[in-house]
């Protein structure tokens, strides 16, 4: 039956993470159009990467501000994203702005819906390092957007509770579980059941896959980690190199001259190191399954790996997936090259050791987390008190 006065939802979201998790979102909520009007603001704080993730989950945003330009920092990327969005919400001027996690398009966009008394819901609340330096700018930008939001969508109890040590309203709280794990079964799905996509993927990693090698996957690529930690990092990948040559080690190298010039220098030239080009989403989840484990320093991967069932190395001090760590399946390892080739070497000679990582529950839930978000707002929204 057909809802006369449709409730109007904004999803809002600029890089490519932010993409892959709120993809859920909008295919669910596009799904019950009879109810919801459902349109998707994009800022392209990372173009072309963006574009790869909507594409692959057939997303055509209503609105794209396209901020993305050379030699922006975040002093132009805050104004300009400021600005932009005025013409959008007074355009469509919604019920609710959804964003997500802890990016500068999150906590502008959530500002900007403050401007205009637009309640705010707020998806992958709840992450906290307490030191609003690291990382930098992520753990500002979600405590300013978990100030201001109405509702907030935690992936676990633990982000939950730490809301609730910062006076949140328990009723505006609610545990979902992580949307990537939603994404990540349907790209699995997506790449399981379509062949030429498979063949796509697996050209485009350019790397021959075998069961007689196994893959250590690596990510590094956070402003935090530039400089001498990422040269560090570096060498202890020399060193597992040299020390296990019957493994490969796969670095999709991100295209920031602040990584890529110093991981060429340092890694090019190795013979089981192969420096790739960066991945597109459903390259990277099909690279991730087939890896024996992965060295990081994204959140993301953090909370997906564990649902493939692969240990995770971070390559931080800190991290805000708290979660992850008190239930073992990550462990962090910091940027020395010592502590981070002692933890690989493990994994690598001590099988029961590895089993016993790899088989842990993923604490991120069980892939239906966009349900219970849109189970919730509908409910809210019957309810009158949205």
């Amino acid at each position: 039956m057909e809802v006369v006065n449709r409730k109007k939802i904004l999803l809002v979201f600029g890089t490519r993470p932010e993409a892959i998790k709120m993809a859920p979102l909008v295919k669910l909520f596009q799904k019950e159009s009879h109810y919801f009007d459902t349109r998707v603001c994009v800022t392209a704080q990372h173009r072309e990467m963006l574009d790869q993730v909507l594409d692959l989950f057939e997303i055509t945003p209503e609105y794209d501000l396209d901020l993305m330009r050379d030699g922006q920092n975040l002093y132009d990327l805050t104004a300009t994203l400021l600005l932009g969005m005025k013409p959008i919400l007074e355009d469509f001027y919604p019920d609710l702005v959804l964003v997500h996690g802890d990016t500068t398009t999150t906590a502008v966009a959530s500002l900007a819906a403050f401007y205009m008394q637009i309640k705010v819901g707020h998806v992958e609340a709840g992450l906290r390092t307490g030191d609003i330096y690291s990382p930098w700018p992520e753990e500002a930008n979600r405590s300013i957007t978990g100030v201001l939001a109405a509702y907030h969508f935690t992936p676990t109890e633990a982000t939950k509770n730490n809301l609730l040590a910062e006076n949140k309203d328990a009723k505006n709280i609610i545990v979902t579980g992580n949307t990537v794990i939603d994404a990540l079964h349907m790209t699995l799905k997506k790449i399981e059941s379509e062949s030429a996509l498979q063949e796509r993927v697996q050209k485009e990693i350019g790397y021959k896959i075998t069961n007689s090698r196994k893959i250590v996957l690596v990510t590094c690529h956070r402003r935090e980690n530039h400089g001498e930690k990422l040269r560090e990092i570096c060498k202890a990948l020399q060193y597992i190199a040299e020390k296990n040559p019957s493994i490969d080690i796969l670095y999709p190298v991100h295209l920031n001259p602040n990584v890529e010039k110093p991981v060429r220098e340092l890694l090019s030239g190795i013979d089981n190191i192969y420096l790739l080009k960066p991945l597109e989403y459903e390259a990277f989840i099909y690279l991730s399954a087939q890896s024996y484990f992965i060295l990081t320093d994204s959140g993301g991967i953090q909370e997906e790996a564990p649902s493939l069932g692969k240990p995770v190395l971070v390559m931080r001090e800190v991290t805000e997936r708290e979660e992850a760590l008190d239930s073992g399946t990550i462990k962090l390892v910091g940027t020395e090259k010592r502590s981070i080739a002692q933890a690989s070497q493990k994994l690598l000679d001590d099988p029961l050791y590895y089993k016993k990582i790899a088989a842990i529950k993923n604490p991120y839930g069980s892939g239906d987390a966009s349900q219970k978000i849109v189970d919730f707002i509908k409910e809210t929204f019957e309810t009158e008190t949205l």
